[in-house]
């Protein structure tokens, strides 16, 4: 990070190379992708697709089974440049995901292209040309890339072929249907002729975009859900030659950084701030709204400037509890009834006939996101009235709106240029663009020069937004054949929808969605169920993290199901088998890790497997976990298998990845990962108290991809749900008692 911090220059490409007709253009310090997209198309480059029409980001009017526009819109993707090079644009943020090269591959995949001379580029932001078919406005969560974008990047991809195919067939007078393409070269067999794409592309360009293309059949792809396909970003992340937010460097910036109350709700009562000033290089001291912002020469001088501060904060609407106190009155709300989420057949009765009921409290930590760029954006006034942002942006369509309001312009005039982040897991993507709309709002109080905001690791950790705190009551029963006759589900913790924009979409009658997936639609056939919520507000900042409602609601689940298990007298395996039989791929992959893993296979002593298995995203996940439990009841994970079925596969070397991490992030937070409150200040400040997956934790992962050819779904997210309870799981295996509070640490067991 220190030699991204260093850099002056910013390549805007985000590939490897540059297309080389026109690498002079984009050596200028961080250009705009809209010039970008000019000079290409000044060189000669092949531009091809249409506008989206604006109302239309929802497939509204698409043939059934196609998601985005129905005919072939491809300019807005594909550049092939006189060097051969084809560059596909990026609607969405990479933020370590490889989403970049998963969305190259499908374009490929249809052009035919050689995949040495792939690149990628991210977009520009409009949400009209660019929005996410599944959110309306352009944004990248919930594990959406691949999975909105398939059908228009196909049909880009074949869209370019057949104008490439076309032009040949003219210029060398031969049928169009004699004319062959493979690695990128387009040739006639008969006359002997070939020729690149790159020497076909000017005249391409000309050509009308075709309105209907054939799109190939599984059978023939040669690229899609091949191994061995390098990442598009592999080099230049490793000589770091790649962009960061961190990294832009406008002529005459400054560096922000915001002093925010220590407590969640604070308000600036008064600000003294002379001896900031006196510190060299600080330039200026701004009390706002959200803050008191020290500007200066450096990210180091703005910091000890704002440790020269003296505030006093008004702390009459914050909070001021802490962990322990609010749990104290989550569970005097659990006492009660809550806002009803599910509730079929008659649990009262279920439990008056039960064979066996089992009663479990749950409890979740806040979590902190903590990517490891900390958030950053630089804002740089333009004289129409608007500005133009440099960030690892990932709601590009909420932040232009809000920057909009900030400045008193349209989203139109608020520029964004997507550079790469270094992770997120969901930090990125707010409903009020919160740090980018801290440093447009700096921006315009200092109006001088373009203004990099810098949030430092603390103030990621201590003022952030974290996965809420949570609480669950369960109470379920078994009958005299090992069934699951009813349960009881009470989820308590806060909402991070209300009070937003998406509030009226995703909060029902009281009950925020995202707090109940995976509780109140659970797979398992339960004829008696009753789930309710109470989502006590907090002037804690919340937000969701990575697989969202999944990461506390797949927990409790799946280690519900292994007592109930215990209870019933019948395999863990065998017992959700027998529950997903109108569940066959939630059953094909727990079938799978079993298998695997050895499912059944003796141990030696101290050691335990455990399994898990759930949907979410619409991708099915199963983990079966080996720990090793000692005489002091410490526990070390030693192996995990993963089995997963996210539809067709795109680039199975970035799906593996995904799985990977996602098991590390999973298990990381599991053992040790918390945010608590003493007197509503956090006690974590960074990596020493709020504790990532260290290497010495991260055991073997074994990934196992089911081969279909159902439509791509998300890779990004699921992978976690299923980690953490597995080794739950084999835990209880070992030990006989389920781990209900996390994280483990607390228990003592890391």
């Amino acid at each position: 990070m220190l030699h991204h911090l260093l850099r002056q220059a910013a390549l805007p490409v985000a590939t490897d190379s540059a297309p080389t007709g026109v690498t002079g253009a984009l050596r200028e310090l961080a250009p705009s992708r809209r010039n970008f997209l000019k000079t290409v198309a000044a060189t000669g480059a092949l531009v091809v697709g249409a506008r989206l029409p604006s109302p239309a980001l929802a497939a509204g009017g698409a043939p059934a089974g196609i998601v985005g526009p129905a005919d072939p819109r491809p300019h807005l993707f594909v550049i092939i440049a006189p060097d051969n090079t084809v560059t596909v644009l990026a609607k969405h943020l990479d933020k370590g995901q490889g989403i970049v090269t998963g969305l190259a591959t499908i374009v490929a995949e249809e052009l035919d292209a050689d995949w040495a001379q792939m690149r990628g580029a991210f977009a520009p932001a409009d949400s009209k040309l660019y929005g996410n078919h599944f959110f309306g406005i352009q944004g990248t969560g919930g594990s959406t890339a691949i999975a909105n974008s398939w059908d228009e990047l196909r049909m880009a991809g074949a869209a370019a072929r057949a104008m490439l195919v076309a032009t040949a067939a003219a210029r060398w007078s031969v049928p169009v249907g004699e004319v062959r393409v493979a690695k990128g070269v387009v040739s006639h067999a008969a006359s002997k002729r070939s020729a690149t794409f790159g020497e076909l592309a000017q005249d391409a360009a000309k050509l009308p975009i075709p309105q209907n293309v054939a799109l190939k059949a599984a059978k023939d792809y040669t690229l899609i859900g091949k191994p061995g396909l390098h990442r598009l970003d592999h080099a230049s992340k490793t000589d770091g030659s790649a962009v960061f937010a961190m990294d832009i460097r406008r002529p005459g910036q400054v560096t922000a950084v915001l002093a925010r109350s220590p407590r969640f709700g604070g308000t600036v009562k008064s600000v003294d701030d002379k001896a900031a000033r006196a510190v060299p290089g600080v330039i200026d001291v701004l009390t706002l709204p959200v803050g008191v912002a020290v500007i200066a020469k450096n990210t180091w001088t703005a910091i000890k400037g704002r440790e020269a501060l003296a505030i006093t904060w008004d702390d009459s609407k914050a909070e001021t509890r802490g962990t322990d106190q609010m749990l104290a009155d989550y569970r005097k709300l659990a006492e009660q009834p809550g806002a009803v989420a599910a509730n079929t057949g008659d649990v009262a009765k279920a439990f008056a006939s039960a064979t066996k009921v089992v009663d479990s409290e749950f409890v979740f930590p806040y979590l902190a996101h903590a990517p490891m760029e900390p958030l950053n954006a630089t804002v740089a006034l333009n004289p129409d009235g608007g500005c133009t942002i440099w960030a690892g942006s990932q709601f590009q369509g909420v932040e232009q709106m809000v920057v909009a309001h900030v400045l008193g312009c349209k989203p139109e005039q608020v520029k964004i240029e997507t550079q790469w982040a270094g992770g997120s897991f969901g930090r990125r993507a707010t409903t009020n663009a919160d740090y980018i709309a801290e440093a447009a709002i700096i921006a315009k109080a200092y109006g001088k020069a373009p203004v990099h905001l810098v949030w430092t690791r603390e103030d990621d950790i201590q003022g952030g937004r974290y996965r809420p705190l949570f609480l669950h009551k369960i109470k379920a029963a078994v009958d005299a054949n090992g069934v699951i006759s009813a349960w009881q589900q009470r989820i308590v913790g806060q909402s991070f929808m209300a009070g937003t924009p998406f509030e009226k979409m995703m909060v029902k009658n009281g009950v925020d969605v995202t707090s109940v997936e995976g509780a109140s639609d659970m797979a398992y056939p339960v004829a008696n169920l009753a789930v309710d919520l109470h989502s006590p507000a907090s002037p804690v900042t919340t937000l969701w993290w990575r697989s969202v409602g999944h990461t506390h609601t797949a927990y409790a689940k799946e280690v519900m199901i292994d007592q109930l298990a215990k209870a019933a007298g019948k395999d863990p395996v065998a017992f959700r088998l027998a529950m997903l039989k109108d569940h066959p791929r939630l059953a094909n992959v727990l079938k799978l890790a079993a298998d695997k893993a050895g499912w059944g296979q003796p141990l030696a002593k101290g050691k335990g497997r455990g399994v898990a298995v759930h949907e979410s995203f619409n991708t099915y996940v199963a983990h079966v976990a080996e720990v090793t439990v000692n005489d002091k009841g410490h526990v070390t994970v030693d192996r995990v298998v993963v089995a997963v079925d996210c539809g067709q596969v795109v680039n199975p070397d970035v799906v593996t990845a995904q799985m990977e991490g996602a098991t590390g992030w999973g298990i990381g937070h599991a053992l040790r990962g918390e945010i608590t409150l003493t007197g509503g200040v956090v006690d974590q400040t960074n990596f020493d108290g709020f504790l990532p997956l260290r290497m010495s934790d991260m055991p073997k992962v074994e990934v196992h991809l089911v081969d279909s050819h159902e439509r791509p779904t998300g890779v990004g997210e699921p992978g976690v749900p299923t980690s953490a309870p597995a080794v739950a799981n084999a835990v209880f295996a070992v030990t006989g008692k389920p781990v209900q509070t996390l994280p483990f640490s607390r228990g003592g067991m890391v």
